[in-house]
């Protein structure tokens, strides 16, 4: 098994190292289990990454969850390269080694120091890959989705092994200039005239307010109201509830409670309240220049024709562009809602590293099930009916709004 006890330091290794060279200097890919969570904290707090590949998010996700962690680690001359922070998940009758957090981890850009990755290739990766293998053999696969092309300007290391594009795209929006600049570029008469006119809603109504969570009560308040908005929201559509776990809903809490301390929140809640009442939430991260949009929800009531998603969109956009932030993204999904302000497309790409002879046959379906994901989501007619069918199937006749569907 692991040596748990290895550290980063080098100056001990796991007994599953596998050496390789790679550029100048001596290699070596090492893992721990949880326990090297500590180990990758210390690296991560000085590492470019995505932030679903933050020490928060990580353990988080294991404390909440109770995953079953795995962290494999590439060094030269012991100092950290390059560690990815995995969960072991089962898969059916198959074992898959994936990012923390699964379909919630997005734009995903594994722990790395920038200075060493122009020297990392596509067998030092593999490297880590081997080592996961001889430390944990019952693993059939390592499925490393929605990976970002590059982060801050910096290439993604792991396009450098085969890769096959993500079916969604992530659509964002270029701030350059500030907002008045951005609404010159998107329509922004119009949408400065339907915001008057939403405001006007919603002071017929009652008073209305946006909020940003700045105590763990206002924590509460929002994602409770968040995750009743998105349980409605996906039995209407038809589709399996993929906040409905009460792991990931603890997760979640924590995440956001645990940023409150930070000077810099790197993750951060927003809310719409009209006349006393949230109608529309958004979950956030903080990446650099990048404000990512996480989640969000409305709460479907007599409001809900004003498009509150909408109004909380416009208010996070231009508080976005206040604060100096480069770009406001938002995530994965193409959605109409976002193409009314994105001007940025960026296509995630996926690597699928089979360790086993069970997991060359997983490989092999994934790859085909993300072909026909992307074939139905990229044809407006199929994605049009293949939602129609959720709703019916759902006893939801009625058409779902579309401006929650993060």
């Amino acid at each position: 098994m692991v040596d748990a006890a290895a550290s980063f330091d080098g100056n001990r290794v796991a007994a599953n190292e596998v050496s390789v060279r790679a550029g100048q200097g001596r290699w070596a890919a090492t893992t721990s289990d949880s326990a090297g969570l500590a180990d990758y904290a210390q690296f991560s707090a000085s590492a470019l990454h995505a932030p679903a590949q933050s020490t928060s998010w990580v353990s988080n996700w294991a404390a909440a969850t109770g995953a079953d962690i795995i962290v494999a680690t590439l060094a030269c001359d012991g100092r950290p390269a390059l560690s990815l922070a995995l969960e072991v998940v089962r898969h059916g009758p198959f074992k898959v080694a994936r990012f923390t957090g699964g379909r919630h981890a997005n734009g995903n850009f594994a722990a790395a120091d920038p200075r060493l990755l122009p020297a990392i290739d596509g067998p030092a990766i593999r490297s880590m890959f081997q080592a996961v293998a001889r430390a944990r053999p019952e693993v059939d696969l390592i499925s490393l989705e929605r990976l970002l092309p590059d982060l801050d300007g910096v290439a993604n290391p792991l396009a450098a092994l085969p890769s096959f594009p993500s079916p969604n795209l992530s659509l964002a929006v270029d701030l350059d200039g500030g907002f008045d600049a951005l609404l010159s570029r998107a329509s922004g008469k119009r949408k400065r005239k339907k915001h008057r006119s939403q405001t006007r809603k919603f002071e017929a109504v009652g008073t209305f307010r946006r909020i940003e969570a700045r105590t763990p009560e206002e924590v509460d308040r929002l994602l409770n109201a968040f995750l009743d908005m998105k349980e409605a929201r996906f039995a209407k559509m038809g589709i399996a509830n993929v906040f409905g776990d009460a792991g990931v809903r603890a997760f979640f809490r924590a995440l956001f409670a645990d940023a409150l301390t930070e000077e810099k929140p790197s993750f951060l809640l927003h809310g719409l309240e009209v006349a006393g009442k949230l109608r529309a939430v958004t979950g956030s991260s903080r990446s650099g220049k990048r404000l990512i949009c996480e989640f969000g929800a409305i709460v479907e009531d007599d409001l809900a024709f004003t498009s509150p998603g909408d109004f909380l969109f416009f208010d996070n956009i231009q508080e976005a562009c206040e604060l100096g932030f480069n770009v406001y993204d938002f995530s994965v999904g193409d959605e109409p809602y976002k193409r009314l302000w994105c001007d940025i497309e960026t296509q995630h790409f996926e690597v699928l590293a089979p360790l086993t002879l069970k997991g060359r046959a997983l490989a092999t379906t994934m790859r085909q099930g993300a072909r026909a994901k992307a074939f139905v989501k990229n044809n407006p007619t199929v994605w049009k009916l293949t939602k129609m069918l959720r709703r019916k199937t759902a006893g939801q006749a009625a058409p779902a709004p579309a401006d929650d569907d993060n």
